[in-house]
């Protein structure tokens, strides 16, 4: 019988946890190197737009102060143009089109930051200045907002007012100036332009998060009997145990004025086309399987799925135990912004209510997470801190019943706010992840995944691969289809399915990459090798050399041997670079892209730093001869190839 492994000291758990947070702030460095942009990040918010796509612009060789622009954008010295002033854009009354025009393309340029959707502040100028509007005035400034919008096919949705006097009226400030915050959201031109947030769905298994998707997307509140999560199950066993054990996906629209798209019949669900086509943001829920025994599952699910957002699933009754705890680790690794669902709390008696939310702060407030617990109670707070969640920092917590309803129109309005947030770069070549296969009838192969990267039409060369030996195969695509509508092109960060001709679904397979034809008809480079700075999260002893585990980059899941460590070997909460080489078949990999590797218990993050090794070049710096060492990494390389001798060379 295995000796149960010895719990981690204070120190220990202490060091790993700063580990973990470091670690977290040098893979968001790496991505930003590894999906440069040339201009504003597409679909993130205008107030994230400034601080994530200000550095990229400029030369190398100009040294950039954030400080500074903000002074100068609050001073309105950046813009060499004469500025003209919000209030006498909105209050500018009479057939005034000249001033109008002015509002929408002032209006039109917060829409191309904001992805489509903006939040507008009426009574506050860019600077933050206010402009004192009293209620005649806020009304006048609304109607001119709105008159402006029409023209963009956009609508307004008021979110919160102040001083109004109006039913989503927050708490009344001293000086009783009118001001509000109003959701102005584009209805999409055609159907790939609709704007699409993912979010994955974790927790414990029985934390509730199949029936809260189900109730979320249903729009009818659950009997407590497991009867709102039966439409998401894909499997008989999972509908016989209740117990989600693959990557189910579910889609939520809005319209244009903030409504979730349900159908007007009670109790019927509406289908994915439908949806898409009534919709103008699209969520996308992944449903993550909660059970221990679907971890690969699960793990696969959350890097192949690049999701947006992370929405963690906490039973009120039982608290964060088990699985949860891993999967809010990995989610802060991988930097997603994480939100915490309170299920279950209709049967969950006071006290042990007030011992979830306090283990839950705990660890939020630990320096692993670092993370500010805001408990969302009031409409106003949910508005507030959904403008406001590009930070990192930020986490809402809500507390809801799927049987009572409780506080679900603070998750419906809290989603339909949401920023879109990614780094993705659509002017960077064709790059598609496959994360799952089809063959479908008079249609041929279908995979399915994300747009890491640039755009692609219907009618495209492309090549998919690679195989076992490492070779692409030159295909086209047949036809595109964005949630089950057919459309004629995707673009960055987009999840998209594609036809392919003259391909066979046995040649295709998870973790294969579609990219663009080479104009010279060079194949891609694939790697079996590659070297990657790791963070090790728990592990029993030592991990040194020959060491194997599975290893999970994007879609791709393979078992790996590490044949080479810059030190002689590492143990939990070590920072390390390593080299990984793959056991099975060569990838395709590129330096930024993160990976998780696991092994029982035995777990492990890291990110790509440059594909390929050099065994002439060892990670370890040499030792002298004169004091003892550990076998040289030549030499224990030597022993991995002979033990598996078809790893061999790379490709």
């Amino acid at each position: 019988m295995a000796s149960k492994p010895a719990k981690q000291l204070p120190h220990e758990k202490r060091k790993g946890e700063a580990a973990l947070s470091d670690f977290a702030e040098y893979v968001e460095k790496q991505q930003a190197l590894r999906f440069p942009s040339s201009k504003a990040v597409v679909g993130v918010s205008a107030t994230a737009a400034s601080t994530t796509a200000t550095g990229k612009t400029l030369p190398a060789e100009v040294d950039h102060h954030e400080e500074l622009d903000d002074i100068l954008d609050s001073l309105n010295l950046s813009d060499p143009a004469p500025n003209v002033r919000l209030r006498d854009l909105l209050l500018s009354i009479g057939n005034d089109d000249d001033s109008l025009q002015k509002l929408a393309d002032v209006v039109h340029e917060r829409l191309i930051e904001g992805h489509s959707e903006t939040v507008f502040d009426i009574g506050f100028e860019n600077n933050g200045d206010s402009m004192r509007l009293s209620i005649e005035e806020w009304n006048t400034a609304y109607k001119r907002l709105t008159e402006a919008a029409r023209t963009l096919r956009a609508d307004c949705q008021i979110l919160l007012t102040k001083n109004t006097g109006g039913e989503l009226d927050g708490m009344a400030t001293k000086d009783q100036e009118c001001s509000g915050k109003i959701m102005i959201r584009q209805a999409p031109a055609t159907v790939e332009q609709v704007i699409e947030t993912r979010i994955a769905v974790v927790g414990n298994v029985d934390a509730g998060k199949s029936s809260m998707l189900g109730v979320l997307v249903k729009g009818d509140l659950d009997d407590g009997r497991g009867k709102a999560r039966v439409n998401l199950f894909r499997h008989k066993h999972e509908i016989d145990t209740g117990r989600t054990s693959s990557v189910g996906m579910e889609i939520m629209g809005f319209d244009t004025r903030g409504q979730v798209v349900v159908s007007d019949t009670p109790g019927r669900k509406l289908s994915w086309e439908e949806i898409g086509k009534r919709s103008a943001k699209v969520i996308t829920f992944t449903d993550l399987a909660g059970h221990e025994r679907y971890l690969r599952t699960t793990v696969f699910g959350l890097l192949s799925s690049s999701p947006n957002y992370c929405l963690l699933m906490v039973a009120a009754n039982n608290g964060l135990i088990g699985m949860s705890k891993e999967h809010l680790g990995i989610a802060l690794a991988l930097n997603v912004p994480v939100m915490v669902v309170i299920t279950k709390i209709d049967i969950c008696p006071p006290q042990i209510l007030e011992q979830t939310i306090t283990q839950i702060t705990r660890i939020l407030k630990s320096p692993g997470a670092r993370k500010i617990p805001i408990f969302i109670k009031t409409h106003e707070e949910c508005i507030n801190t959904a403008t406001q969640f590009v930070s990192q920092r930020i986490c809402p917590i809500f507390q809801v019943s799927n049987v009572t309803g409780e506080n679900l129109d603070l998750v419906r309005a809290f989603l339909n706010i949401l920023p879109h947030h990614g780094r993705y770069d659509a002017d960077a070549p064709f790059e598609f992840h496959v994360n799952d296969t089809f063959s479908v009838p008079h249609v041929g192969t279908v995979v399915s995944g994300i747009v890491k990267s640039g755009v692609i039409h219907a009618g495209d060369d492309v090549q998919i691969g690679p195989d076992s030996l490492g070779r692409f195969t030159q295909t086209s695509i047949r036809s595109i289809e964005r949630k089950r509508i057919g459309v004629p092109a995707a673009s960055a960060g987009q999840s998209a399915s594609f036809a392919l001709r003259k391909v066979r679904r046995k040649d295709v397979r998870k973790g294969m990459v579609v990219l663009s034809k080479s104009p010279d008809g060079a194949s891609p480079k694939v790697y079996r090798d590659f070297v990657a700075e790791v963070l090790i999260l728990s592990h029993a002893t030592t991990i040194k050399t020959k060491y194997q585990a599975m290893l999970h980059v994007g879609p791709v899941s393979q078992t790996c041997a590490i044949i080479d460590v810059d030190r002689p070997f590492i143990r939990t909460g070590d920072r390390a670079t390593v080299a990984f080489r793959f056991v099975q078949r060569p990838e395709y990999l590129a330096p930024g892209d993160r990976l998780l590797f696991r092994e029982g218990r035995t777990k492990g993050l890291g990110i790509v730093k440059s594909v390929g090794y050099d065994p002439s070049n060892p990670l370890m710096p040499k030792q002298p001869e004169d004091e003892p060492g550990p076998i040289s990494s030549l030499a224990q390389e030597d022993k991995v190839e002979r033990a598996v001798p078809e790893l061999k060379g790379g490709v």
